[in-house]
Parts: C-alpha cells; structure tokens; sequence
C-alpha cells in the first residue's frame, strides 16, 4: 500500500463530521452542490427579476417623458387638444399603448400674441403590470408630464 504518513488507515469520522470514502481517502460530498444550488437560487432569481424589472419600468418611464414632450409641443404649435393627443399616443407607440383617457391636454394656448407667457400641459397617467406577479406586488403607476410655452 502506497500511503501517506499522515493518511488514516481506517475511514473514520469524527462524530457530525463528514465521513471519508475507504478507497479513496477523499470527503464524501454527495448531494451538497445540490442543496447549495437550491438554497441560492431564490435569491438569484429574485435578483435578476428585479432587475429586468426595473429596466422595464425605466424604459416606459422615458418613453411616457418623450411622448408627453412630443405631445406638448404639438399643442403649443397647432393648439388642438385631439392633434396633441395623437401625437402623444404616436410617440409612445409600440412601447406603450395609450387610450384617449390616459392623456390629459391643459389648457388652450390662447391667440398669438395676446399672452407670450401661457403655458400648456400634457399628462399622461400610465398603469405598467409588472411582467411576473412573482411577488405579488400591485401595478406602478408612472406618469409623464410635458409643459411648454404656447405659440412656439
């Protein structure tokens, strides 16, 4: 036998320590990357879903910003609250699917030159579902707002 001064001759454990394979002197480790992998991968699940989560709520909260200023602007050049509202819905268009509802266009710019300092708004008031009700949490509500000064 070709062994080790320090090597055991016998596979013995001490008592609630691991026990040791008598051909090859090796720990037995049998099952123990399955029980590791099952204890981290809640945690990595939830961390990558939070993640692509946030992305996706980051995404339509710039797009909701860009369509809002998008829709303003057409208010304060053409004054039509229906023209503001398609632009608006365009702009958001394919990320974000707005109704007539969703888009709130106030006030009317009044005529050119009586009132240089008027403003208008658009709001838009958007309800994003998450894409896994992994947790059980309800849907966020984001809202984009565009202000600008009527008449260009």
């Amino acid at each position: 036998m070709n062994r080790h001064p320090t090597q055991r001759l016998f596979a013995t454990a001490a008592p609630g320590g691991p026990t040791r394979d008598p051909a090859t002197g090796r720990r037995r480790d049998r099952g123990a990357a399955a029980v590791e992998f099952a204890l981290v991968m809640p945690v990595l699940l939830t961390l990558v879903l939070g993640i692509a989560e946030f992305g996706r709520a980051y995404n339509v909260q710039t797009t909701l910003s860009a369509a809002a200023r998008e829709g303003v602007r057409t208010m304060a050049l053409q004054n039509s609250a229906s023209a503001a509202r398609t632009s608006t819905k365009s702009a958001a268009a394919p990320t974000v699917i707005l109704t007539d509802g969703q888009v709130t266009v106030s006030p009317s710019c009044p005529a050119a030159g009586t009132n240089n300092s008027a403003t208008t708004t658009v709001t838009i008031n958007y309800t994003m579902p998450f894409m896994t009700s992994y947790f059980g949490i309800p849907p966020l509500a984001l809202k984009g707002t565009g202000v600008m000064r009527c008449n260009g």
